[in-house]
């Protein structure tokens, strides 16, 4: 244990074991294990229908696995209480809708409702999450706007900054550069990756994932079957066995990070 923590030696964190997950009758994860390290950015590769999504409402706790455990901090997830673990782990989907009229600032305010008791007002420490939030994501002048008049982009800002208004150590994002413009992928992606919080996050851009992930998992069919650095794993090997596609990898520059350019036909 450690003292300072309260953590267990090498369980600090939110860790998947070994997690299974059936859906349809059909085994959509199958023992996979999952140790982000602190502070790393972990992306989550694959096709369609590989387990991404999947095994990141597993990891939030809105999914229960089959068999496995997901542990937080060494403590099984199912065991801590749904308000702890939101006050610990944000969440951020593909697609976030509403019909309610809301400001983008009573949307990042939600992301203080772990922290508030139920009817409470809101305190001086929720509003200095909500200003930091914005702050961070650039989104002080949007505060009064409604949710509606924004763009795709500006409304995936603000999922990060009703995130971040958690105060969350771990973020899990699926997709969240879907529907964005490059400039807005490279945005969003330069912000996640700048924050001080372990991050998962589904990608389908081998590129993206190659300039931003600090350690790639790749699924495939609901296995883990490539863990690493993302010069370790994106190689044209892996992308014909696993997408299908060929595919030439160069590693320019001077961390050797992977560069992939696709070309026409079916992988050999």
């Amino acid at each position: 244990m450690n003292p300072i923590t309260g953590t267990r030696h090498g369980a600090a964190g939110l860790r998947a074991e070994r997690v299974s997950r059936e859906a349809g009758g059909r085994l959509v994860l199958d023992g996979v294990t999952l140790t982000p390290p602190p502070g790393a950015t972990v992306g989550l590769l694959g096709p369609n229908g590989s387990g991404k999504s999947t095994l990141l409402r597993v990891l939030a706790g809105t999914l229960v696995p089959a068999a496995g455990a997901v542990t937080l901090d060494g403590e099984p997830l199912a065991a801590i209480g749904r308000r702890t673990v939101a006050r610990r782990v944000a969440v951020v989907d593909q697609h976030a809708v509403t019909q309610v009229e809301l400001s983008v600032g009573d949307v990042v305010a939600l992301g203080r409702i772990p922290h508030r008791r139920a009817w409470s007002a809101p305190t001086g420490a929720d509003d200095d999450a909500i200003r930091e939030a914005l702050e961070r994501t650039g989104l002080t002048d949007r505060r009064d706007q409604s949710w509606h008049t924004l763009s795709g982009g500006e409304r995936q800002r603000v999922q990060i900054a009703r995130a971040l208004a958690q105060q969350p150590r771990e973020l899990l994002l699926d997709e969240p550069t879907n529907h964005l413009d490059i400039q807005h992928q490279l945005e969003l992606l330069s912000l996640v990756t700048s924050l001080p919080v372990t991050v998962v996050v589904a990608l389908h851009d081998l590129n993206l994932a190659a300039m931003f992930c600090d350690r790639i998992v790749v699924l495939k069919e609901g296995r883990v079957v490539a863990a690493g650095t993302p010069a370790e794993v994106i190689t044209e090997v892996l992308i014909a066995d696993v997408y299908r596609v060929r595919a030439v990898v160069t590693r320019d520059g001077p961390d050797g990070r992977p560069s992939v350019r696709f070309v026409p036909g079916p992988a050999e």
